[in-house]
């Protein structure tokens, strides 16, 4: 089989299910790259022996068989292996960190809010996710070993997710510091949407015992088939889940997270969502109180409203790629040249925190909210005022559009050459000067902007268009359309459809 068609960016993903794809993710892949993993590892760490690794997966259906066989590949290459069985992402890499456990890698068997007929798996050193070029080199290792036999054996088993919550329980305590120290959370209402996902710990393990209500709470129960709805904050079936859900209960907040519980979102008592630019904002402005004169980096994709909050709060905006991990490596990067940055998240809700490893963690983004609300709560207001000088736009619009070539990344490199010459003929475009990803153009006419770019993995090419106006969404893609309409190899009847 063909390994390297496995890897998705720094992460792991494939089929585990058969149906309309034959499952790639099959024992004899799985075991292989478990000792491929191993491996590594001891390259990496300069060590053959004394090697622990943990390994924990979300609710999926494939999730256990995944694990099992996953162990069974590291055990092979005599790697101590420890299951934490049902986990979060940000715990398992916790447990690299975390006093009392430093494991040397850790596994997460996830495929975040994909399908449920799809897995993976997610890698972690105490130095944080593995890069790209780690996945690639483990998956053309698995490649070499192939199918020799790797015998499963019991593997130790312990609960880790439980004291992962104890330690935000702790946290939340102590950056509270209210009166009711223990429970600084009583009198509030927050409900939780887990997605039937991994998420569920938190109403239990982290709201319950700060003293909040989680009645009303949605999809606590792991299910791996997701019969309710997409676990995806970015859903707009999950995300009307939890808003009617807030409503229906007369809840002080809501909060949802996705399978795996590195992305998450909020609502608030009237029913307004706070994510994407929303979420963005109200961490930007928490951290910017906290840490004046900060970077925040974003991927791409952001509104300029978001521009303007986050330049009123005093910090300096840096848009830089979509992936999750470009938007955290170019944090890390800005620090270590002395820069000071302490935020990198992204619209699709991924947020990481340099007080927290710069891991992308749902749970600890909810933290910092929750404290944030109990604080707001004893002035008698509530957290959305935080955010109430932010300018969403009147419109937004996303069109992917499918690039029809073989050579697909070759074709949208030159359709991105090609439209950058055109705008220089356009009086009205205004190039934007400082991008790191397609061409962004902002079209004032029609009180808006787009971005054209390339698809990190698909062949698509993604147009985002916002505006400030009443049907400036179809006019700007009206003239993107203009530009783009002589490229044989792009299917532009998506925008010529949302045209007036």
């Amino acid at each position: 089989m063909d390994y390297l068609a496995l890897q998705n960016g720094s992460d792991i993903r494939g089929v585990a299910i058969d149906g309309e794809k034959k499952a790639n993710l099959d024992e004899t892949s799985v075991k292989a790259t478990g000792r491929a993993f191993a491996l590594w590892l001891k390259e990496r760490l300069n060590r053959d022996t004394g090697l622990r690794v943990s390994i924990g997966r979300d609710s999926r259906l494939t999730g256990e068989k995944l694990a099992g066989w996953f162990a069974a590949g590291l055990m092979k290459e005599g790697v101590e292996v420890v299951n934490f069985n049902l986990a979060s992402t940000p715990a398992m890499f916790m447990s690299t960190v975390r006093e009392g456990w430093m494991f040397d890698g850790a596994v997460m068997v996830t495929a975040s809010h994909l399908p449920f007929d799809r897995n993976g798996f997610k890698l972690f050193t105490a130095s944080g996710g593995l890069e790209k070029a780690d996945i690639k080199a483990i998956l053309t290792a698995a490649a070499e070993i192939g199918a020799d036999v790797c015998e499963e054996a019991p593997v130790e088993e312990r609960d880790f997710i439980s004291v992962y919550a104890a330690d935000m329980v702790d946290f939340i305590r102590r950056s509270v510091n209210a009166e009711n120290y223990e429970r600084p959370l009583e009198g509030m209402h927050i409900v939780v949407d887990a997605g039937n996902g991994a998420g569920g710990f938190f109403a239990d393990k982290v709201l319950e015992p700060l003293g909040a209500n989680t009645a009303g709470s949605l999809f606590l129960e792991p299910d791996g088939s997701f019969p309710n709805h997409a676990p995806n904050p970015e859903n707009a079936e999950a995300m009307k889940a939890i808003s009617d859900a807030v409503l229906k209960n007369r809840a002080d907040l809501g909060l949802i997270f996705d399978t795996d519980v590195d992305r998450a979102a909020a609502v608030t008592a009237d029913g307004r969502e706070i994510n994407r630019n929303g979420l963005i904002a109200l961490m930007s402005a928490i951290v910017l109180r906290e840490h004046p004169n900060s970077v925040i980096v974003t991927d791409s994709i952001t509104s300029t409203g978001l521009k303007e909050f986050i330049e009123g709060c005093g910090g300096v905006h840096r848009r830089f790629r979509r992936g999750y991990r470009n938007v955290i490596n170019e944090a890390i990067r800005l620090n270590t040249e002395g820069t000071e940055s302490h935020l990198a998240i992204e619209t699709s809700g991924h947020g990481a925190l340099k007080e927290n490893y710069f891991l992308d963690d749902g749970a600890y983004l909810m933290a910092k909210l929750l404290i944030e609300a109990a604080r707001c709560r004893t002035k008698g207001k509530g957290i959305e005022t935080l955010i109430e000088n932010l300018r969403e736009p009147l419109e937004a619009k996303e069109y992917r559009i499918k690039l029809l070539c073989d050579d697909f990344a070759a074709y949208g490199k030159k359709v991105l050459e090609d439209v950058s010459t055109y705008a220089e003929t356009k009086s009205d475009w205004r190039v934007e000067p400082e991008n790191h990803e397609g061409i962004r153009v902002n079209v004032d006419k029609h009180g808006g902007w787009f971005l054209l770019r390339m698809s990190l993995h698909d062949p698509l090419m993604p147009l985002n268009i916002e505006s400030d106006r009443e049907g400036g969404v179809s006019a700007i893609a009206g003239e993107v359309y203009e530009a783009l309409k002589c490229f044989d190899g792009l299917d532009t009847s998506i925008i010529a459809a949302g045209i007036c």
